[in-house]
């Protein structure tokens, strides 16, 4: 899941996931980090849920995965729009 929260020329962008999928270690990755796996690790929240935040440039465009422990990657279902490899978001 995705939360968004405008800021002045920056979008602040919540990547959320539940604290057991997948049940390891999971980074956000994208244009946005230089794809760097230690920049973004999601964090365990007091709800059940794990997270990170980004503040990106408002009005932007950006490609991201997520990558869990043992090189497993995925995206996320609910992006603006995925290109055949990437989860889209629009800011």
């Amino acid at each position: 899941m995705l939360e968004r929260k405008q800021l002045k020329g920056r979008t602040q962008v919540t990547f959320i996931l539940p604290e057991d999928t997948p049940g390891a270690p999971v980074s956000v990755v994208g244009d946005f980090n230089d794809w760097n796996p230690t920049a973004h690790p999601l964090q365990p929240r007091g709800d059940g849920t794990r997270a990170a935040t980004v503040a990106l440039p408002a009005r932007s465009t950006h490609s991201f995965r997520y990558l869990a422990a043992g090189d497993y990657w995925f995206d996320e279902e609910h992006a603006d729009s995925h290109d055949g490899t990437n989860s889209r978001l629009h800011t």
